[in-house]
């Protein structure tokens, strides 16, 4: 009796343990850009405890979540913040690109300290003497990438380009030198003032001044994913009515109409080449 009563605990162990080790197998990877980073999180929450799935998300500027998902490769899904690097993924082999399914869009826009001290209401304020203006580091950061175009579309780069004092990692990183109070001004998103009303305001450019509008792409990895059924039950959680509610409360657009309010005539998808003679920091 004895012998028996190790053998049933014995094997009550083993039960557990290899429920466990099937639980933990039943996670997904996510490299994403962190235009997303508030919302997305949320929606992970929600995932797991709909299905069960875990989503681990690692974050960083896009091009660099792109570069270390590459390097490390693995990885289920690509989520970056712009359709720029989903581009790349494509090009490189990297995605699977009849996965592609567009989550949110993002309208261009300029974001100030709440209260906008210095009274910035226009694209060409940002030139003023002593304005000191923040983007994203644009060779890795979509947000810093699309601030450029904005500015050279409207003739203005040079003229802002004196007044860019510091580059940004990610767009978590450029949204948060505002709130930090370290520039007047940064060249962001819309749904900046939806991660932190209270420090952070938007302003609008004209509607003719948005050359291009930005969407948030996911996909699955071409030769990475270890559980393409979770990450496709999760792009089509991210695309549900539940998933777009979840964007919608941090102030993303869930349509091309939507987003086409603020921009008409805006552009949508495809790639932006950084000019051969950006210098924000030449002689400084």
């Amino acid at each position: 009796m004895k012998k028996f009563g190790v053998c049933i605990f014995a094997a009550v162990i083993f039960l557990f343990l290899a429920s466990g080790v099937y639980a933990a197998e039943r996670k997904i990877t996510a490299f994403c850009g962190t235009a997303s980073e508030l919302p997305m999180e949320e929606a992970a929450k929600h995932f797991e405890r709909k299905t069960g799935i875990k989503v681990e998300l690692y974050w960083g500027g896009s091009g660099a979540a792109l570069s270390q998902m590459k390097l490390s490769r693995r990885g289920d899904l690509f989520i970056p913040g712009s359709p720029d690097y989903m581009t790349k993924a494509i090009k490189e082999g990297l995605v699977d690109p009849k996965t592609v399914k567009i989550i949110a869009y993002l309208v261009p826009t300029i974001n100030v300290p709440k209260g906008n001290p210095l009274k910035i209401k226009r694209l060409s304020d940002l030139a003023r003497p002593g304005v000191r203006v923040a983007i994203g580091n644009p060779e890795s950061v979509c947000v810093g990438l699309y601030g450029v175009e904005v500015l050279e579309k409207n003739g203005l780069l040079k003229a802002v380009e004196k007044n860019i004092v510091t580059h940004a990692s990610s767009c978590a990183a450029t949204a948060s030198l505002l709130t930090l109070k370290k520039v007047d001004a940064i060249m962001g998103w819309d749904v900046f003032a939806g991660w932190n009303p209270d420090k952070i305001e938007t302003i609008y450019l004209n509607p003719g001044e948005v050359p291009r509008l930005a969407y948030i792409p996911a996909a699955i990895t071409k030769d990475f994913a270890s559980d393409r059924a979770g990450a496709q039950a999760f792009i089509n959680f991210l695309t549900s009515s539940e998933g777009r509610a979840i964007f919608a409360k941090w102030g993303y657009l869930a349509s091309e109409k939507a987003a086409r309010k603020f921009a008409p005539k805006a552009k949508i998808g495809g790639e932006y080449v950084l000019p051969a003679d950006y210098r924000p920091f030449a002689g400084k």
